[in-house]
């Protein structure tokens, strides 16, 4: 077995596992979340939507690729720019939602390397959602 499939074999086995932990619950397509902290904002994010949120990016060893928090500076995005998985995070969350967020590899980048993210990578976003506009 190639390295790159035992890549992958391990991170859709962390996914399963993750699966049936209490508290997790799924999106479809294999995205599931936590709720950290639920939000009494207004929801409504649609794939148009402009977005201002924090998050933070990480693989399933713990690397962080990714970090608005530390950056001490929300991002504001285009909800349809963004990968599937998290379109559908952002989708389903309301302002002043903290989610954590698992992605597998065909919601996130796939099979291709991206700058410190191998293919067949599970992400994992913080993500706290702010605003919509």
């Amino acid at each position: 077995m190639s390295r790159k499939e035992e890549y992958k074999i391990k991170h859709e086995q962390y996914l399963q596992d993750l699966s049936t932990q209490e508290g997790t619950q799924s999106l479809g397509g294999g995205v599931l979340y936590k709720v950290l902290q639920q939000g009494e904002g207004k929801g409504g994010v649609t794939p148009r939507s402009i977005v201002t949120c924090h998050y933070k990016g990480s693989l399933i060893n713990g690397k962080v690729f990714d970090n608005s928090f530390d950056r001490g500076c929300p991002e504001a995005f285009r909800v349809n720019d963004l990968i599937e998985g998290f379109q559908m995070a952002l989708c389903k969350m309301q302002v002043g939602d903290h989610w954590e967020v698992y992605i597998p590899w065909q919601k996130g980048y796939g099979k291709r390397s991206d700058a410190d993210i191998p293919g067949y990578s599970t992400l994992i976003f913080e993500i706290q959602l702010l605003g919509i506009a």
